[in-house]
C-alpha cells in the first residue's frame, strides 16, 4: 500500500502530520513523533510576543551595563531546550532537522507584519523544510473592517514570502465572512498551502472565582466537519496544498479528510491523548480501510467527495443543509 504524498512540494512518506503541540517542545519529543510514524512535524509556534521581548531585551543590553543581565555574560548564552526563547527555538529546530529523517516545519504565531521576516529567514537557515504562519488575530475593535482583517493576513504572508525560499503555509481561522475568497487571495499572494482551520483557544469565565480563566480543550471528531466542508469546496478551485487539522481521533477521521480533498491530515489532540506511537495505529487503520475499499494509492482517495468544479457551491451546501435538517426532523441523529 502506497501512502506517500506531496505537501506543498515536500515528499512525505504518509499524509499524517503532527501539528504544533507540547510534544515538539523537546528533541526527545520530536524523535518520538518521528518514531511514531508521522510523515512530517510542525513544531510548536514561536510567538510574535517572544520576538518583541527579545528585541527589547537586546536594546536594554546595549543601553545598560552588562552586570544588569548576568545570564547574558559570555559570547554564547546558555540555552535550555525547553525555555522557549527565540534563540533556543532555532537551536532546537536545527537539532531536530539533524535528528529525524522527515520534514520539520517551523511555526510562527502572530498578528502583525513587522518582526516576522528576520526570524522566518533564520528558521529557513536552521533547516526548516517549510514555515507555517499561524496568524492568530481576533479583531476586538468593532470599528475594524472585515477587509482590513483580511489585508493584514495578506501583508503578513507577503512579508514572509519575500524573505524565504522554502514553502510557506498559512493556518487560517474559519471566522471570515467569505473563507473561500480569502483562501483564494492568500494562494494568489504566494501561500503554498492553507491549513484549515485554526482553533482559537478563548478563555472561559469561572462563576465561583469570579474570574476569567484560560482553558485548553482537545478537539473532538465533531470539530472536523467545518474543516472538511471547506476543504471539499476548495479542492477543485485552487492549486495550493490543503492541510486538514482538528477533530482527528480515529482512522476514519483521516479517511474523511482525504476524501474531502486534503493533501495531509494534521493532528495534535489524538497524539496527546494516546501518545506519539498512536500515529502508527491511525496509519494502520487508514491502510486497512483503503484495502477494504479497493484503493491502492492516496491519489485514488483524495478529493473523491470534493465539490465538483462545475457545481454551484452555494447550491451544493444548501442542499446538504436541507437534507440534514430533514433527517433531524425525521429523528435521525448522530450520537
Amino acid at each position: 500500500m502506497n501512502l506517500s504524498t506531496n505537501y506543498m512540494g515536500l515528499g512525505l512518506r504518509n499524509p499524517l502530520v503532527a501539528s504544533p503541540s507540547p510534544l515538539s517542545y523537546t528533541l526527545d519529543g520530536i524523535r518520538r513523533l518521528a518514531d511514531g510514524g508521522v510523515g512530517a512535524i510542525v513544531m510548536f509556534s514561536l510567538f510574535e510576543e517572544q520576538l518583541r521581548d527579545e528585541a527589547e531585551r537586546a536594546i536594554r543590553l546595549v543601553e545598560e551595563p552588562a552586570e544588569s543581565f548576568p545570564e547574558a555574560l559570555g559570547y554564547f548564552p546558555a540555552l535550555a531546550e525547553e525555555d522557549g526563547s527565540p534563540r533556543s527555538y532555532l537551536v532546537l529546530l536545527e537539532r531536530a532537522v539533524a535528528a529525524v529523517d522527515i520534514p520539520v516545519i517551523a511555526s510562527l504565531n502572530g498578528v502583525t507584519s513587522e518582526g516576522w521576516t528576520e526570524y522566518a529567514r533564520a528558521m529557513q537557515d536552521a533547516g526548516a523544510a517549510a514555515i507555517e504562519l499561524n496568524i492568530y488575530y481576533l479583531p476586538g475593535d468593532p470599528e475594524i473592517s472585515g477587509r482590513d482583517v483580511e489585508q493584514r493576513h495578506i501583508e503578513v504572508l507577503e512579508h514572509v514570502r519575500s524573505a524565504v525560499t522554502v514553502p510557506v503555509a498559512v493556518k487560517l481561522s474559519p471566522y471570515f465572512s467569505s473563507p473561500g475568497e480569502i483562501a483564494l487571495r492568500l494562494a494568489e499572494a504566494g501561500a503554498d498551502a492553507l491549513v484549515l482551520f485554526n482553533r482559537f483557544l478563548q478563555p472561559d469565565i469561572d462563576p465561583e472565582d469570579l474570574a476569567v480563566s484560560p482553558r485548553v480543550n482537545l478537539s473532538s471528531p465533531a470539530d472536523a466537519r467545518l474543516s472538511r466542508t471547506w476543504i471539499a469546496l476548495l479542492r477543485e478551485r485552487m492549486t495550493a496544498s490543503l492541510a486538514a487539522t482538528s477533530g482527528v481521533e480515529v482512522a476514519a477521521d483521516v479517511a474523511g479528510y482525504l476524501l474531502a480533498g486534503a493533501d495531509v491530515v494534521m493532528t495534535a489532540s489524538a497524539l496527546l491523548r494516546h501518545g506519539p506511537r498512536y500515529a502508527s495505529d491511525l496509519l494502520e487503520g487508514l491502510t486497512t480501510w483503503m484495502e477494504r475499499k479497493g484503493f491502492q494509492t492516496l491519489d485514488q482517495v483524495r478529493g473523491r467527495l470534493a465539490v465538483p468544479v462545475d457545481a454551484d457551491p452555494a447550491v451544493y451546501e444548501r442542499a446538504s443543509y436541507v437534507t440534514a435538517i430533514r433527517a433531524a426532523n425525521a429523528g435521525v441523529y448522530t450520537p
